[in-house]
């Protein structure tokens, strides 16, 4: 155990560990910092005072089940501190700090507006640039109902009579999200010059050879100026093999460090009307039932519910990659 040695400033020795991310006080005071990933071993002796930081991403049970307990018998006190997520047992409890007839508890609200240190044209430009659910939560510090829900606006975006024939003098571009068995493989098109959805194709249990023919007879047909693919692992060789016939296929490499942009700037554009969706029910729904999870260390998790599939969101989302980026690639790395 390393372990480093200290004095205070009237001379009260302390001791410092690392390994166990303590301080020790002589006089039997200690300050300690602890993760709630497995929230039994926090069980142990009275408290005199706890933080709980990010408390909307831990479970109710972590402050009900173990932490108020070890309060009772040093009538200790307990400070929240977290970002909102959803109306969740957080929010319970900053809803006690509201009411009057609660006088131990005390609630304070701080968007990130308050920061002195933070430019006000900043926060514009950041606003404009992030989709609602995203503000709201991190930037407002407000509690909405639907924090797992990523695209809003989804009914509003769609377009009641889609243009489904190539235009001449617009142009399209398309995204491919690939699947085989269990997987859709899904191509979507866009026409740039109305940013709409108008085209779309979802199959599965069917050989590559045949995948790719379905993807050519797609761009006979509408003859996009770029294609952007995921390259995540089957998508490789079926992107050389259409880069090899003339296809204007470019690479998407997903990564949790990709795909956060990708999919807050399809969120965005749906938000703000930007795109037009086809009256898919596979679409629709999948967009719907999109989710996001905030992960411990402050990024986030996008993804379909287990059991369901994301095929469309994906597609779509390349697709408008290509509409806001055409054939440059951004380097995630």
């Amino acid at each position: 155990m390393k372990e480093t040695v200290g004095d205070l400033k009237r001379g009260t020795g302390i001791r410092i560990s690392d390994s166990e991310r303590s301080i020790n006080y002589d006089n039997g005071g200690m300050v300690a910092v602890r993760s709630t990933h497995y929230p039994d071993n926090l069980r142990g002796e009275g408290l005199d005072l706890v933080v709980l930081d990010e408390a909307a991403f831990m479970e109710r049970r972590v402050w009900a089940e173990v932490v108020r307990p070890m309060l009772v018998t040093t009538r200790g006190s307990a400070v929240f501190m977290s970002t909102p997520f959803g109306r969740n047992w957080f929010y319970e409890l900053f809803q006690l700090g509201l009411r009057p007839d609660e006088p131990e508890w005390q609630s304070f609200h701080y968007p990130t507006s308050n920061n002195p240190l933070i430019v006000p044209d900043e926060l514009d430009t950041i606003k404009r640039q992030t989709s609602t659910h995203v503000w709201l939560a991190e930037y407002e510090a407000q509690f909405t109902d639907d924090s797992g829900q990523v695209f809003r606006g989804i009914r509003d975006a769609v377009v009641s009579n889609p243009v489904t024939t190539p235009q001449i003098g617009h142009h399209y571009v398309a995204g491919v999200d690939w699947g085989r068995d269990n997987d859709y493989t899904v191509i979507v098109v866009i026409d740039t010059t109305t940013q709409t959805i108008v085209a779309m194709d979802r199959f599965n249990q069917i050989g590559w050879n045949l995948q790719r023919g379905r993807l050519k007879a797609i761009v006979e047909r509408w003859k996009p100026d770029v294609i952007w693919a995921e390259r995540n692992s089957i998508g490789d060789p079926n992107i050389e093999a259409l880069q090899h016939d003339g296809l204007p296929m470019r690479a998407f490499q997903t990564t949790a460090r990709s795909k956060a942009p990708l999919i807050e700037s399809l969120a965005l554009a749906i938000e703000r009307g930007h795109i037009g969706l086809l009256d898919d029910p596979i679409l629709l729904g999948e967009l719907s039932s999109y989710g996001i999870e905030r992960l411990a260390g402050g990024g986030y998790r996008y993804s379909a519910p287990a059991g369901l599939h994301d095929d469309t969101v994906m597609a779509t989302a390349l697709a408008w990659y290509a509409v806001e980026n055409g054939s440059v690639s951004i380097d995630f790395s």
